[in-house]
């Protein structure tokens, strides 16, 4: 698919729509980055261990691209990953006929910025960190929190796939 995507980009660059699109190899790393750390970003929710979460999540992204390198000290990565977890919104979107909750809405928002070895940092766009999903209630509170884990670790995957999208395309453009 990316290859796909990467082409129809070419083509449409090739003819000059001028749309503000450019380039982005995803299968070459810049070539001032060869490696990223990523530390385990500040929990402001009251989700306990979503931070864990979100740097599973971000981890496995690099690792299942495998272009850049990680790096387990962020003294010798030349680029660092941090940031918060935002409070966490969850909501009821669906109700029975007995005013039951059916299906919850739950939403998870990172502020993410990066660390060049140099000291600079580069702000991730914090739209582009959101994510929210919805997920089945049950008479069973187990199940709902197995539902909403799901949820969490669905959006944290789609965040994390993100935030390595947005580096190419922010950090080393």
């Amino acid at each position: 698919m990316h290859r796909l995507l990467f082409g129809v980009l070419a083509i449409s660059h090739v003819f000059g729509s001028g749309c503000g699109y450019k380039l982005i190899d995803y299968q070459e790393p810049p070539s001032d980055l060869q490696s990223v750390s990523i530390s385990t970003f500040r929990n402001d929710s009251y989700e306990p261990g979503v931070e864990f979460v979100v740097a599973d999540a971000l981890r496995r992204e690099f690792l299942r691209r495998g272009v850049v390198a990680l790096a387990s000290d962020s003294s010798e990565a030349d680029l660092v990953i941090e940031g918060v977890v935002q409070p966490i919104n969850i909501r009821t979107r669906s109700f029975s006929s007995v005013a039951l909750a059916l299906e919850w809405e739950i939403t998870l928002r990172l502020s993410v910025h990066t660390v060049r070895p140099d000291g600079s940092i580069v702000r991730i766009d914090e739209e582009s960190t959101q994510s929210t999903e919805r997920y089945l209630a049950s008479a069973d509170i187990e199940a709902t929190r197995k539902n909403r884990d799901e949820a969490m670790r669905r959006m944290a995957t789609v965040l994390a796939a993100r935030v390595h999208d947005m580096l190419y395309e922010v950090a080393f453009p």
